[in-house]
């Protein structure tokens, strides 16, 4: 009884087990590109002060947001995630948020990457962030 037991749960658990990336959808409206970004040493000074983020025009599809967060350096990618690229998709700095163009006026938190207003389908997308002393470099 005991073998029937083990060999029901172990059928049970491995068919529960699933390949399917359903929740980890890509963003359609944003292309996977590679880039490597130094910024200059003005915009690490820039940076310096938490809570002041730059705009950065060469890297990412767009150009990128970079904000030190007071724990950390974050990037994010200027284009809204919400829309196919075009004149209006490109964001712009509103203090700690960036706001889309557009007339839905999309507007998105820098330190989190969540819409400010109603849920949307995909928040920023994230760029990955290497800072070493006076250097920052930002990649995909």
């Amino acid at each position: 009884m005991r073998q029937i037991l083990t060999f029901v749960i172990l059928i049970v658990f491995c068919f529960s087990c699933t390949n399917s990336d359903d929740g980890n959808q890509r963003n359609p409206f944003l292309l996977d590109v590679n880039f490597s970004t130094q910024l200059s040493a003005i915009q690490v000074l820039d940076l310096e002060i938490p809570s002041n983020p730059i705009y950065v025009q060469n890297g990412g599809i767009r150009g990128l947001f970079v904000i030190n967060t007071g724990s950390s350096i974050v990037a994010w990618e200027a284009s809204d995630p919400n829309h196919a690229p075009n004149d209006c998709s490109l964001m712009v700095i509103d203090g700690i948020n960036v706001k889309c163009q557009c007339d839905d006026d999309n507007s998105y938190n820098l330190f989190t990457g969540q819409s400010n207003n109603e849920v949307l389908e995909y928040t920023m997308l994230n760029y990955r962030v290497n800072a070493s002393g006076n250097s920052i470099t930002v990649f995909n």
